[in-house]
């Protein structure tokens, strides 16, 4: 009992931690609006451009053949309730961000689908709240920030979890302290249950984006540019929550997948 309090003021720390660093970013980031479309500063590109064609080949050697083999292991129907299970998790994130934001409308929205996926939904294997006209919607940290007037900062690209900006990458180191899912596992001594079950979100997450990524790289004649360009445009239509056109999204696993309609 000692050990898990010593680890929720741990954890409540860090999280205190992150907010104090995320507002003081504001002085380094441009006053654009949340919700204006921004090109982000990139002071980093040679490292970035490096990053990047590392994480390439890895994709292409490994997480890609696996997420292939995922596709042909698994019928749809487990597919998707693997993304309804670890979507479902991370609905108390969901709601918490929105009502960090003063959105209490789509917070009472996440909450409903929480309850209703929770135990309907048989521990959120199955989205039961969608066939009620409560809609998949999630938000991070960095959306958050975001709203309250953070800017970009500059471009990152991480190793494995590929495109980010300085306030995104705040937001999800963020997020992901604070996953119910990573509190669980961390305060019973499971710590390998919840990085296995990463893999097997993030495995998923890469297996939808298949053909996208593909196109991507073999249709740009700079990967890298086309890259932050789907990056910067993906980010600023979740943070205005208005409609994403194009039909790929981006690799980074650090950022919850949906499908947007052309």
């Amino acid at each position: 009992m000692l050990k898990r309090i010593q680890y929720t003021k741990r954890s409540i720390i860090r999280l205190f931690s992150v907010i104090c660093l995320a507002v003081t970013l504001q002085a380094c980031t441009s006053s654009d609006k949340f919700h204006q479309a921004t090109v982000i500063p990139d002071p980093l590109e040679p490292v970035n451009r490096a990053v990047l064609q590392f994480n390439t080949g890895l994709d292409i050697i490994l997480i890609e053949p696996l997420s292939s083999a995922y596709i042909f292991l698994l019928p749809e129907v487990v597919r998707d309730s693997v993304q309804n299970f670890f979507r479902n998790l991370r609905s108390p994130l969901y709601v918490a961000n929105n009502v960090l934001q003063g959105d209490f409308g789509d917070a009472g929205v996440g909450a409903a689908r929480f309850v209703i996926n929770s135990t309907v939904g048989v521990g959120g294997l199955f989205d039961v709240a969608a066939n009620q006209g409560l809609g998949f919607e999630p938000e991070d940290f960095g959306q958050t920030l975001a709203s309250w007037g953070v800017g970009d900062g500059f471009y990152i690209v991480w190793p494995i979890l590929g495109p980010s900006s300085l306030r995104d990458s705040v937001g999800s180191f963020a997020d992901s302290t604070a996953n119910p899912w990573r509190i669980l596992a961390f305060a019973r001594d499971e710590e390998a249950l919840y990085f296995i079950g990463s893999g097997v979100e993030a495995l998923d997450q890469r297996s939808r984006l298949l053909t996208s990524i593909r196109d991507l790289r073999g249709n740009s004649l700079d990967y890298y540019s086309s890259l932050k360009s789907v990056y910067e445009q993906r980010r600023s239509a979740v943070i205005s929550d208005s409609v994403y056109t194009n039909n790929f999204d981006i690799p980074n696993y650090s950022y919850e997948y949906e499908e947007f309609d052309e």
